[in-house]
């Protein structure tokens, strides 16, 4: 049985759990973790990161609208416990988090101004260690990759970038100060502007102008990880831009995108984009009402969710089922079914919107536990053959 974490514009954080095998009208439970009402949309919360533990708890971290990040402990049984809360000294009012992510004893986090932290928790009750960094600004989305040692962003006019998360910890002055540059060497000015910042190792460059020879704006808007285990320094990228394109790039074919996806998001262009389970699968959502699923191999739509009446905030997949959150302030759980073996032949099943829960308030990002449900599928069929036994034993009497 699936669980997702649900954080809102107030600050409170949910769960959401979905079992199949339930009667339809108790399928989902929805449960309030923290409530955050009393605060307002100045605690709202914009970010979730979750790490599991040695034990039966999770550690969440949450990044929120007043530049708070809290870690917590999350039991088995939904009990939250506050552990510690530290606050980004670098960001302002109108700008927010754009990235978190954490894992066992470390937590990341950046902000749209490209105010970087990374934040280590020690082995005793003590506030955590913190080390800062400098990104640059107009940031849109911040991703960290599955081995933990590089992170990718993109943004306003910033073409994707990936870093060696360890290096851009480390201190060291430019190699060349392009200010020093004068303004009519374009040539010698443009191999500084692309020179790599320290602890960068790669940069996309930006797609060919457009047929009447015009630069094309760079709007990152949403990014996502898709390297492949044991792809070892090779990182394979999704990015989606304000005109609705989705960029699939390989650090090792170049700094162009291997594949250009024109035209996915209808509406707005596009607001996020995660991989899914599958192979050749992402899921994407626009700045309307919609929400695809996305075959890699050849950009074509393999289904869409029907009945969405709010722009998708947040996506969450796991290995059974997609969660979504929207300004409608509905939380729905949505069935996936792999792409076919073949690019562009038709899918044999569609997906569906599952269960729907109504939060009351604006949800802003879903996450999902990354608890195995064949774990709890076993736990409950055990219990399931005991009752059973005891039941025959005492026929038996």
């Amino acid at each position: 049985m699936p669980r997702f974490l649900v954080g809102d514009e107030l600050g409170s954080i949910k769960s959401v759990t979905y079992d199949e095998k339930a009667r339809p009208d108790s399928r989902s439970q929805l449960r309030t973790l923290y409530d955050g009402t009393g605060s307002g949309r100045t605690r709202g919360i914009q970010r979730l990161a979750i790490s599991s533990r040695d034990d039966d708890t999770l550690m969440l971290a949450s990044a929120h609208a007043d530049g708070s990040l809290c870690l917590s402990l999350l039991s088995g049984d939904d009990q939250l416990r506050h552990l510690h809360q530290w606050r980004e000294t670098r960001i302002k009012t109108e700008q927010a988090f754009i990235g978190l992510a954490m894992s066992q004893h470390t937590v990341f986090s950046c902000t749209s101004n490209g105010a970087f932290r990374l934040s280590t928790l020690g082995e005793e009750a003590g506030s955590p260690m913190h080390k800062l960094a400098a990104l640059p600004s107009r940031l849109a989305d911040w991703r960290l990759g599955c081995n933990k040692e590089t992170f990718a962003y993109g943004g306003d006019e910033v073409d994707l970038s990936v870093w060696n998360t360890e290096r851009a910890f480390q201190s060291s002055s430019s190699s060349e100060d392009t200010s020093s540059i004068p303004l009519n060497n374009t040539k010698k000015r443009k191999r500084a502007n692309d020179a790599l910042f320290p602890g960068e190792v790669w940069r996309a460059k930006n797609v060919p102008n457009d047929f009447l020879g015009l630069r094309q704006p760079v709007h990152n808007t949403c990014l996502t990880y898709i390297s492949p285990p044991g792809s070892g320094g090779q990182q394979h990228l999704l990015a989606g831009t304000r005109f609705g394109d989705v960029r699939r790039y390989d650090t090792r074919a170049g700094r162009r995108p291997v594949s250009d996806f024109k035209n996915v998001g209808k509406i707005g262009g596009l607001r996020t984009i995660e991989k899914g389970f599958s192979e050749h699968e992402a899921f994407v959502s626009d700045q309307g009402s919609n929400l695809f699923a996305l075959d890699l191999r050849n950009g074509g739509i393999l289904y869409g969710y029907k009945g969405i009446s709010g722009a998708v905030t947040s996506v969450s997949p796991s290995p059974s089922f997609l969660a979504s959150v929207a300004l409608d302030r509905y939380t729905r759980i949505h069935s996936t079914f792999p792409p076919p073996p073949v690019a562009g032949k038709r899918a044999d099943e569609r997906s569906t919107t599952l269960e729907k829960v109504y939060v009351t308030t604006v949800p802003t990002v879903v996450i999902w536990d990354q608890r195995e449900e064949t774990e709890a599928d076993e736990e409950e069929d055990e219990n399931i053959w005991e009752t059973l036994k005891h039941v025959g034993g005492s026929d038996g009497e």
